[in-house]
């Protein structure tokens, strides 16, 4: 974590006691504990605080063991075994092989509306080896499937007797009880003391649904919280001279999109997505909308950070005479269209998508801003319809992002894009172990999503948090997701 003059923020040693508030930009009330349904950063961070997982992804970046304490993989990739730890979950159980497949089982069912359903489709059979190992056979090798099984749907909850998994009591196996859930609006927890990592320094947590970003600065102000997360980056000057506050920031995998839907017209014509694409000021959002931080986006969900990244794909820049030929090219001179938008897709976002229409005219898109409701939104608006706002924090692996939101028929495909291709070297570079071909195979899959896909991705955004000094942090924090990966409940304290 880098404070915002660049120098490592220093950490003071960790304090047992205390309970922290955290006021996030998350939440609504369709929100459930069924974990295949989270949506938002808020039900992210829920699933974090009271659950553990297979496998963890450290401060650093690498994948590390959790409830799997070690796994092995077959000569191809194809069948991964994993070694269960000595765990239990918070009503004294213990966590067993069972427990796993009810777990994974849940998002893998023909009825299953999970978002994790896509990136399980590949395993063919779990099955139990004792009571404390479990194997996953793969309809062909998957050298990142250890990654895989670190994403924030698949938490590992207990079985019911019909092998089944209950989610619905609010029991895991991590550093935090949930003790109280009211959907968009708060989650309380209570330190586990039987908590198999050993005892964390935090007595409890507040999450607070404060989505509104002028409430959650006024909250974090007033002492009301003590963290927020998506700092409302207009308000940082201000907010640098309150010697009690400390802002950071982070740079990881998290980008903003304005997806549009391929199967509606007028986003059904490549020629009309690709006029959207040139209509957009890419520096000038990274300006205004992000102060700087971040990175310009280049229409693929894959950062600069990344394994696979393609380096060679050239950069898309605003140009209206681009934008006029192809809709030329769709025999049009002009395009109306609506874009939804709503500060719950990400801080600017209704600034970004006026922006997005005022350079957009330029070369014949006239685009039409709508403002939603916050609560709803994710429900309601986005995947739903035509053109939205929206945000992603993005997945550790490239077969992962790929596979959760840009496959054929995913269920979070949210632009509704289809392309054979595309397809097709996904399933082969997911298979592929020689690093040197993978790297062709994903290059290729950014080209076609960067020319044919139905995402705009206009930025990157770092994750710019604020918290009180009264709260600890550790020198190094993950970046995979805000507020330490979603990891603080058992990494911070107050100091």
């Amino acid at each position: 974590m880098i404070g915002l003059d660049g120098a490592p923020l220093r950490a003071d040693a960790p304090k047992p006691g205390g309970k922290i508030r955290i006021g996030m930009a998350h939440g609504q009330t369709a929100d459930s504990l069924d974990p295949g349904t989270y949506e938002n950063g808020f039900m992210t961070c829920v699933g974090f605080c009271f659950n553990n997982y297979l496998t963890e992804v450290a401060p650093d970046g690498a994948l590390v063991p959790e409830l799997a304490e070690s796994w092995e993989a077959s000569e191809d990739a194809s069948s991964w075994t994993f070694k269960l730890v000595k765990a239990n979950f918070h009503n004294g159980n213990p966590v067993t092989a069972k427990d796993v497949l009810a777990s994974m089982n849940h998002h893998r069912g023909e009825d299953s509306q999970s978002a994790a359903k896509p990136i399980l489709a590949p395993v063919k059979e779990i099955t139990a080896v004792g009571d404390d190992a479990v194997r996953f056979d793969l309809e062909s090798g998957n050298a990142d499937f250890p990654f895989i099984l670190s994403d924030y749907h698949l938490p590992i909850m207990p079985a019911n007797d019909d092998g089944t998994m209950d989610w619905k009591a609010g029991i895991g196996a991590g550093p935090m009880e949930l003790k109280n859930f009211e959907p968009g609006v708060r989650a309380e927890f209570a330190r586990f003391d039987g908590y198999w990592k050993g005892n964390v320094n935090l007595e409890g947590v507040e999450l607070l649904a404060i989505v509104d970003p002028v409430a959650r600065t006024n909250a974090l102000m007033t002492g009301s919280v003590d963290v927020i997360d998506r700092v409302d980056l207009k308000t940082v000057a201000l907010m640098k001279r309150n010697p009690n506050l400390v802002i950071a920031s982070n740079a990881g995998t998290q980008h903003y999109t304005f997806p549009m839907r391929c199967n509606t017209a007028p986003f059904d014509d490549n020629n009309v997505r690709m006029a959207l694409k040139y209509g957009i000021k890419r520096e000038e959002m990274l300006e205004k909308i992000l102060q700087g931080y971040g990175s310009v986006g280049n229409d693929v969900p894959i950062g600069p950070n990344q394994r696979f990244f393609n380096k060679d794909l050239p950069q898309r820049d605003f140009d209206p005479d681009k934008s006029k030929y192809y809709l030329k090219q769709s025999g049009l001179d002009s395009v109306d269209v609506t874009l939804q938008t709503s500060e719950a897709a990400f801080a600017g976002a209704t600034d970004a998508a006026q922006l997005f229409s005022a350079s957009a005219a330029e070369g014949g898109v006239n685009i039409t801003v709508k403002r939603e409701p916050n609560d709803g939104y994710w429900s309601n608006v986005w995947n739903k319809d035509p053109f939205c706002a929206c945000y992603w924090g993005g997945r550790p692996v490239e077969d992962q992002m790929f596979s959760t939101a840009y496959e054929t028929g995913v269920p979070w495909n949210d632009t509704a894009w289809s392309n054979a291709r595309f397809d097709e070297l996904l399933v082969l570079a997911r298979a592929e172990l020689n690093d040197d071909l993978r790297r062709e195979m994903y290059y290729e899959m950014q080209e076609i999503l960067h020319n044919d896909g139905g995402v705009i991705v206009p930025m990157f955004a770092s994750y710019v948090t604020a918290r009180s000094k009264s709260v600890g942090v550790p020198e190094l924090t993950a970046s995979n997701w805000s507020l330490d990966g979603y990891r603080f409940a058992e990494r911070w304290w107050m100091a």
